[in-house]
């Protein structure tokens, strides 16, 4: 089960956490799977993965990968960037630059890629939203502003493609430990890093983060024949934040 030999796929931000483990996942399935990054990943990737370099805020840049893949059969929209505060501590720059990344980023990758999908009549689109999108949390407007939009986006796609053949789904993930937490708890809390991460952790009622491979397996489902049947739908994986914090 859960087998994508002979699948075409691409994973924005396939490079680190969550992006990564999506990759090395569907390539032990047996996908032929493209990453595009603005870096390539700090740790050796497997030389059957093909990286592309692009910013996803360039709709040109995404044309020229789309134009040079010409065709995939799973879209991973997992890029993004996180921004802190509140609307007054959230400039129009800060607004626009993680609007332009998380929302105009996924954009971009959609356009470039459904009409190829649309026309094979078959694909699979997975976007990476967040428990932001359905619930409030403190700090975080710019980020929930955007992982708001990829969940409605998600269902938009889905209703008016459904009849092509094309299935999309979004993922929300709580907090995931990544190198990214890591690195914001050392930046911002150097001598209190055990007790942030602790604190972090617990606001999970599971009592700890997801693992980036948890999250992939969802993924992997997701885009896989098995779950033909599902489209339009938000998957919380989120240790039971949304649900039992309330």
């Amino acid at each position: 089960m859960f087998k994508l030999t002979n699948k075409k796929v691409l994973i924005t931000g396939g490079c680190s956490g969550i992006g990564q483990s999506i990759a090395l996942t569907f390539l032990a399935q047996g996908a032929e799977v493209h990453v595009l990054d603005l870096k390539p990943s700090a740790e050796p990737m497997p030389d059957e993965i093909t990286f592309h370099q692009a910013d996803i805020t360039s709709l040109e840049a995404v044309e020229a990968i789309a134009a040079k893949l010409k065709t995939i059969d799973i879209l991973v929209n997992n890029a993004g960037i996180p921004q802190i505060g509140n609307l007054e501590k959230t400039s129009p720059s800060d607004f626009q630059r993680i609007f332009d990344v998380n929302v105009k980023g996924a954009y971009h990758c959609m356009y470039a890629f459904i009409p190829a999908m649309i026309e094979q009549r078959s694909g699979v689109i997975l976007n990476m939203a967040s428990v932001a999108a359905s619930v409030g949390i403190p700090d975080r407007f710019g980020y929930s502003m955007t992982k708001g939009a990829i969940k409605s986006m998600t269902q938009s796609v889905a209703k008016d493609y459904v009849k092509q053949g094309i299935r999309c789904n979004c993922i929300s993930p709580g907090r995931v430990h990544t190198p990214f937490v890591d690195g914001f708890i050392a930046k911002n809390y150097p001598d209190q890093q055990k007790e942030m991460f602790e604190k972090l952790s617990a606001t999970q009622p599971i009592g700890r983060m997801a693992k980036p491979q948890e999250i992939a397996h969802l993924a992997l489902y997701l885009c896989s024949d098995e779950a033909a049947f599902i489209t339009g739908c938000d998957y919380p994986i989120d240790g039971g934040f949304i649900y039992l914090n309330n």
